[in-house]
């Protein structure tokens, strides 16, 4: 018997030594595939040799696959998911970045869509087809079985970002009536359940969820007991109308790993698990910080016309921004032309009023979007605000002012731009607490236009308060 164990190990040692040895034929020391592989399987697609195009990528992980379908150009990508049709599963489609996706979709035959839709849940397939036109939608709803495509279409009918887009539609909800034992009975017997869950739905006759049992409660109730009297009846119910942000957030704060959502009558229609939300987290926050900068998607696979046209308003109005700030100097020509010294040191004062905009401003917008900062302490974040804005200023413009007067050998102009920077850090910090909060008054995302505004404000009063000061100090003759 040892000597049979000893040998099963060496078996799986072996087996391990060669799918180790398999993956660095492929992969380099950081995990990536490697440039030669790459060319390998381009070579091949060039030369339409399909049979070497799957016999190169069959051994590789779903997630490797799709690594490998992102790397490829994108004139060669639909050949390339034709050449490895049946190794493109659920597993490579929910690796794949959104664009790509969406590209390959398009491409692809609807018959072949539609297989790939049939294994995924419901709100995987909606999200794999919800971007596409609604010819190719109609298409492929057309491939599909009649109960998948009612799913589906009933998905569709939600809003986009919302919970009924979001949810899943494959749950276990029971009567309250069962006892423990009821429940355990049905849960083996049951043919039609979902692979995974992690808590069943107790729900009234109208469908109504009344509470929850977690699975290891069930397994350590006597079979006895009623759910009635184990369930949980505190849950947290998502509207299937609300934002997928706010759901989010509801997850985060009450640490849930999945919640019900409900219909306008209250019924259950579908849950809501963590390891949806934890993407949304992740999207969301990825788009609060591209918004701010006015770079659209941020995605490398965005198709160019799009990334030109998202990044291109925000440049112009920007020029429309810095319009302004030229009008503020263009007021001091003559202060400026007696003493120039002043063309030399106007960048700093507005620069450095700009990154402290820019630093408040994304607390701010963070805040906001996690539901950190509302109307009851908005007052105590400006206060806040207001008293490091006054600690940074009062520290950058004694450093300044030292060393403009030692550097110029003029007392004057440093205590001017240490009053200047001084002030300018100042309103810094309101216009970057101010901006977001009153843009979120009045229902706008605040990460969207917050920091144009934000950086037309430092600009120009950095600007008119240094060369105002220099004005009214009488240094320029």
């Amino acid at each position: 018997m040892a000597a049979e164990h000893i040998e099963d190990n060496r078996i799986e040692d072996a087996d391990r030594v060669a799918e180790g040895a398999s993956e660095n034929e492929h992969h380099d020391e950081d995990n990536q595939l490697r440039p030669e592989f790459l060319r390998s399987v381009r070579e091949a697609l060039r030369e339409d040799d399909f049979e070497r195009v799957y016999a190169l990528v069959e051994p590789l992980h779903p997630a490797d696959i799709a690594d490998l379908l992102e790397l490829t150009e994108e004139e060669e990508r639909l050949a390339l998911a034709r050449a490895i049709r049946d190794l493109m599963g659920v597993e490579v489609i929910a690796e794949l970045n959104d664009w790509v996706r969406e590209r390959l979709m398009e491409g692809l035959p609807a018959d072949v869509v539609a297989d790939i839709a049939e294994q995924l849940d419901t709100d995987d397939a909606v999200a794999m087809i919800e971007d596409l036109d609604r010819e190719d939608q109609q298409a492929i709803l057309a491939e599909l079985d009649p109960e998948d495509r009612a799913a589906i279409e009933a998905a569709l009918a939600y809003p986009n970002e919302s919970a009924g887009r979001l949810m899943s539609r494959d749950f276990v909800a029971v009567p309250e009536s069962m006892t423990v034992g009821d429940l355990i009975d049905f849960l083996r017997d049951g043919h039609e359940l979902p692979t995974e869950f992690w808590e069943i739905f107790v729900v009234d006759p109208m469908h109504r969820p009344v509470g929850t049992c977690a699975l290891s409660w069930i397994l350590r109730t006597p079979r006895a007991i009623q759910l009635a009297d184990v369930m949980t009846r505190d849950q947290s119910l998502i509207p299937v109308m609300m934002d997928q942000e706010e759901v989010a957030l509801r997850f985060q704060k009450y640490a849930l790993i999945s919640a019900a959502v409900v219909d306008e009558a209250g019924r259950l229609v579908g849950q809501i698990t963590v390891d949806d939300v934890v993407h949304i987290i992740q999207e969301e926050a990825g788009e609060d910080a591209l918004l701010l900068s006015g770079a659209g998607d941020g995605d490398i696979h965005e198709p160019i016309r799009d990334a030109y046209f998202a990044r291109v308003k925000w440049l112009i109005g920007n020029l429309l921004t810095a319009t302004l700030a030229s009008g503020v100097i263009a007021m001091f020509e003559d202060t400026i032309a007696r003493m120039v010294a002043l063309a030399t040191l106007m960048p700093i004062v507005a620069g450095l009023g700009g990154n402290a905009g820019t630093q408040t401003l994304a607390v701010t917008v963070r805040a906001l979007a996690t539901n950190q900062l509302a109307s009851t302490n908005a007052w105590r974040a400006i206060r806040r605000e207001i008293a490091i804005a006054l600690l940074n200023g009062s520290t950058v413009a004694v450093i300044v002012g030292i060393a403009v007067s030692i550097i110029f050998q003029n007392p004057v102009l440093g205590v001017v731009i240490a009053l200047a920077m001084m002030t300018n850090i100042v309103i810094a910090g309101l216009a970057g607490v101010f901006v977001p909060l009153t843009l979120d008054r009045f229902k706008a995302d605040p990460a969207i236009a917050s920091s144009i505004f934000v950086t037309m404000t430092t600009d120009s009063m950095g600007f008119l308060v240094f060369l105002g000061l220099a004005t009214l100090s009488g240094m320029v003759g």
